[in-house]
């Protein structure tokens, strides 16, 4: 489904944030041009997050990039620039996450791409902002996330400061970018002007954390408290968390303590009486809880728990999720192929329109395999003077 066809992006974004954000306006049927370097292209080529390598590039590259097209420029070379501006002269949509400056250093920052371009969405991503003192740190996911608190919410009172185990902080501030995208290209149609969408991570993974942040700035400023064991939310009760059985682990949700104790028929915690405690003794109710979970198994405690509507879950790893008909009926995985005949299986786009789902065949390119094509489809070989898109 073709949601975006005609759409024109050219994405000179590298590694996880904006390839994110350029990945779903692919999803959705926009024709998104990657600028690489020549030689090495986006640095998430070579940057590995695993040991797998596909095609003699890492995993994340061929997750991030599938149906999207690779054009290699220098862009110090003052031929390949003027190309790129051609491009951007056609475009309805550029994006960057380089840091502040750099853009204006090579002569493609919004101001100056405004005049080839009135009509173009520039969106640019950068890791604190383009002001105050930390605007020329690394946007750097694992960073990001230790400076912007988060890390103090995972795991127990008693252990170190813990950071999510998958790349937040970039996906969060692409999913807001793609957003920021399709709003303005929404204006667009209406009022026929173009706009800059900046969006920065750090802000991106403050605006992750409005609930605990809001709870904070309400509450004079006292800092979220980890429980000290069985750790789930910092602002829940008992009995959020994770507990352990004889044969695995079970996730338990907001629920009341005493229909839990007479379910689970473990008399300890019937003496909780004032719900209040649920959250003041919130570390004597897990234990109790945590000490009488243990003497059986996650197949007993679920059907207890799921036929009186507690919300409960077992705790899975992806070869136990794979096989369990919840999964596959979703349909979730999609293989996709390169331009060298490579099959790749990944995750598809999540979002269904009218019932369909958003899905490409075509994989990640090869750097600058599409170079060619896209120099025919755009005219791009003669000489370049300034475009005013109509």
């Amino acid at each position: 489904m073709n949601l975006l066809k005609d759409i024109l992006v050219i994405d000179f974004s590298q590694f996880l944030s904006g390839p994110s954000a350029s990945l779903r306006l692919a999803d959705m049927g926009a024709q998104v041009i990657k600028i690489e370097r020549p030689g090495a292209g986006d640095i998430c080529r070579q940057l590995y997050v695993s040991d797998v390598v596909i095609e003699g590039e890492s995993t994340i590259f061929h997750a991030i990039n599938r149906n999207k097209q690779s054009y290699a420029a220098d862009l110090k070379d003052a031929g390949d620039l003027q190309k790129v501006k051609r491009l951007l002269a056609k475009a309805d949509v550029m994006m960057h996450n380089f840091r502040p400056g750099v853009m204006e250093r090579i002569g493609l920052d919004y101001e100056t791409v405004k005049v080839i371009n009135p009509t173009i969405i520039y969106a640019e991503i950068s890791g604190y902002g383009c002001e105050g003192p930390w605007q020329d740190l690394p946007g750097q996911d694992l960073l990001l996330q230790a400076a912007s608190g988060l890390t103090w919410l995972s795991n127990n009172n008693n252990e170190s400061p813990t950071p999510m185990g998958v790349a937040v902080v970039d996906i969060m501030a692409g999913t807001h970018v793609a957003q920021g995208i399709l709003a303005t290209l929404y204006k667009r149609g209406i009022t026929g002007e173009g706009a800059l969408v900046q969006v920065s991570m750090f802000e991106s993974i403050l605006d992750f954390q409005f609930e605990v942040l809001t709870c904070y700035y309400n509450d004079g400023n006292q800092l979220p408290v980890r429980s000290a064991i069985n750790s789930g939310h910092a602002y829940v009760a008992a009995p959020y968390g994770i507990y352990k059985t004889k044969d695995g682990y079970i996730a338990l949700a907001m629920t009341n303590i005493l229909l839990l104790a007479d379910l689970l028929q473990c008399v300890s915690l019937k003496q909780f009486t004032d719900s209040n405690d649920w959250f003041n003794k919130r570390d004597e109710i897990k234990e109790i809880l945590a000490d009488h979970l243990i003497t059986n198994t996650a197949v007993y405690w679920l059907p207890l728990l799921e036929k009186a509507d507690i919300w409960c879950a077992p705790v899975m790893n992806y070869d136990k999720l794979k096989k369990e008909e919840g999964y596959r009926v979703l349909n979730m995985e999609i293989t996709v192929k390169t331009s060298n005949g490579l099959s790749v299986k990944t995750t598809r786009c999540p979002i269904r329109v009218d019932g369909k789902l958003l899905i490409s065949s075509k994989g990640a390119p090869v750097l600058g395999e599409d170079n060619e094509k896209i120099e025919k489809q755009f005219d791009l070989i003669k000489e370049f003077s300034p475009v005013i898109k109509s």
